[in-house]
């Protein structure tokens, strides 16, 4: 084997598996290469690509030595012998057994008789290389057909449509765990007594100057009342905060200073008082909003 395939090729060709393989194997972060995320892995591929380019120097040294030690009968005998078992090997060897052609000096044996203004017809053979590629072909029709149309195989349509379902399940599953990726669409009301606090202190500090600081209203409407100008719930809440209120009077959009976490806490925490009896409440504004 090491006659028929040149170490410039056998070499290059082993130590990109043993890289496939260190790569497939070693323990990596998502999105990330193990080989860039452990250097140690760079210097360990180092070392097997100088113990196979000394693995050769020492194998082709053993072999001339022991080819010089030959007598000059066993050294032509030897080379005859290595240039035989080469001679399949040789590119226009391989290239006839994949094309079964004819040279031009044998063209006269494969002749038609029938001829038109004298252009002439042989009948060579199909190439193997185009008649096992035929033979693929067929096997996989066969396949096909028993996959889609007995065993109603999912096509194109079904595989698209998985897809996507599958996809909106991980984004789903990712903004669980993005919290900051949350918007007026995807919010929902948190409950947990640490965003509730949270909520409280980012409205203390950022909401409290025009909505009073027991919701009853100021600049700003009333927020524990029933009357709502944009719609209650956590989500209208979100939006209003998130994009401001009504356009030459409302107030500015918060999605540039509060992160959308931020603003969840601080809706869930307005809903968390509804109800609530301020010392000093605004009249009501708006129109009644049910859930």
């Amino acid at each position: 084997m090491r006659e028929i395939i040149p170490s410039w090729i056998r070499i290059p060709v082993i130590f990109l598996a043993v890289a496939g393989a260190t790569e497939y194997f070693a323990d990596s972060t998502e999105g990330t290469y193990a080989l860039i995320e452990q250097p140690i892995l760079l210097v360990f591929l180092g070392v097997v690509l100088l113990f196979l380019i000394g693995l050769e120097i020492i194998l082709g040294a053993i072999e001339n030595i022991m080819f010089q030690t030959l007598s000059p009968e066993a050294k032509v005998k030897f080379m005859k012998d290595r240039e035989e078992r080469l001679k399949p090997y040789r590119w226009e060897n391989i290239v006839q057994k994949l094309t079964r052609s004819k040279p031009v000096s044998q063209e006269r044996d494969i002749e038609l008789d029938h001829n038109y203004d004298g252009i002439k017809e042989l009948d060579n053979k199909l190439p193997p290389w185009w008649l096992y590629s035929f033979y693929a072909s067929i096997v996989f029709a066969a396949g096909y057909l028993f996959y889609y149309h007995i065993l109603d195989g999912d096509g194109q349509i079904q595989e698209y449509e998985k897809e996507v379902a599958s996809a909106k399940l991980a984004i789903e599953e990712y903004r669980k765990n993005a919290p900051d990726l949350v918007d007026a669409q995807s919010v929902t009301l948190l409950t947990e007594q640490a965003d509730l606090d949270a909520g409280a202190r980012l409205y203390q500090t950022n909401c409290m100057a025009c909505h009073a600081a027991d919701l009853g209203g100021g600049i700003g409407p009333n927020l524990v009342d029933d009357h709502w100008i944009l719609g209650g719930g956590v989500k209208n809440i979100f939006s209003t905060i998130s994009e401001g209120g009504r356009a030459g009077k409302g107030m500015v959009a918060w999605k540039s200073i509060l992160k959308p976490r931020e603003i969840q806490q601080i809706s869930s925490y307005i809903v968390s008082l509804e109800g609530t009896q301020p010392t000093n409440p605004k009249a009501p504004e708006g129109e009644v909003w049910t859930q």
